[in-house]
């Protein structure tokens, strides 16, 4: 099996944004360079998602989502705020290959099955947004994390496999930015009671992390974001002032040099595919055949 790397873009109006538990969003430039970099640089699929389209109740990435498909020519998976067949549709056709959905599948399970039949299982990935409880149950969240639902993540996951879904990206909020590692339990028992294909998201800090998604967590794929997006922030200069409208910008003031980024021990994609098969891992592309592919 090749090891799918999947950096993931939350995106908030028309900028990238990063948290820690999915909150505290802030703002590290425009989605389309960060895509472009990451597509050159060998990764395998891009998620794009809608960090406030629940709000709203709708998503706002169609001008993205069509700018960056004329360039990049890897999978892109679009969520946040599709709540209907009309909607996905509407992404489908801006330029997505597939379509993440999580608030309104919760609500009308129904719509995994309508959105499989009429696309195709392999376009309908589900999100599964999870916070463990000090009982050790796993709750399935919506809303970008924001409402919990009473849903166990585990029943949750095999009806929706049954329901027709292609694929889950299984997003850990304890773990999600805090570059402490993936919550390996939470996606090795999911992993272990689907036959779909499971992508880990939320934690890491660094590329041992993302070898023990696979290695331990029995992930299919892995997605991050933190790791990848501050490697690039402290590559390129960026003019503040094109962001002053743009919320909570820190990060953008911080020279790239001196910001403080935690616990993360940022990489490449080339870097994470490299220590990957030194251990052991098979990914899609080598690094170096990876910008070429």
């Amino acid at each position: 099996m090749n090891i799918r790397i999947i950096p993931r873009l939350d995106i908030k109006g028309p900028n990238l944004v990063k948290g820690i538990h999915l909150e505290g969003l802030r703002v590290l430039g425009k989605p389309e360079d960060f895509a472009h970099y990451y597509y050159e640089c060998g990764a395998d699929e891009l998620i794009y998602m809608d960090a406030v389209a629940s709000l709203y109740g709708r998503n706002s990435l169609v001008d993205i989502v069509e700018r960056t498909s004329r360039e990049i020519f890897i999978p892109l998976t679009v969520g946040g705020g599709l709540r209907s067949v009309d909607d996905i549709r509407t992404v489908l056709r801006a330029g997505a290959d597939k379509v993440s959905i999580n608030t309104a599948a919760v609500a009308d399970p129904e719509l995994i099955q309508k959105a499989s039949r009429a696309f195709g299982s392999s376009t309908i990935v589900v999100s599964i947004e999870a916070i463990k409880h000090d009982d050790g149950s796993y709750e399935a969240y919506v809303d970008y994390g924001r409402e919990k639902t009473g849903v166990d993540v585990f029943e949750w996951a095999q009806r929706v496999e049954e329901l027709g879904a292609g694929e889950l990206v299984v997003t850990s909020i304890n773990q999600e930015g805090t570059g402490e590692g993936y919550d390996l339990d939470l996606t090795r028992r999911i992993a272990e009671s689907v036959s779909i294909p499971v992508i880990a998201s939320g934690g890491a800090g660094s590329v041992a992390h993302i070898y023990e998604a696979i290695s331990e967590g029995s992930a299919d794929a892995v997605s991050m974001a933190s790791v990848l997006h501050y490697n690039f922030v402290k590559q390129r200069s960026v003019s503040e002032e094109a962001f002053e409208a743009e919320g909570n910008i820190e990060f953008l003031k911080g020279k790239w040099g001196s910001l403080n980024f935690g616990k993360i021990k940022d990489a490449t994609v080339q870097e994470i595919k490299q220590y990957l098969i030194e251990n052991g891992i098979t990914c899609r592309y080598q690094p170096e055949e990876a910008a070429h592919a």
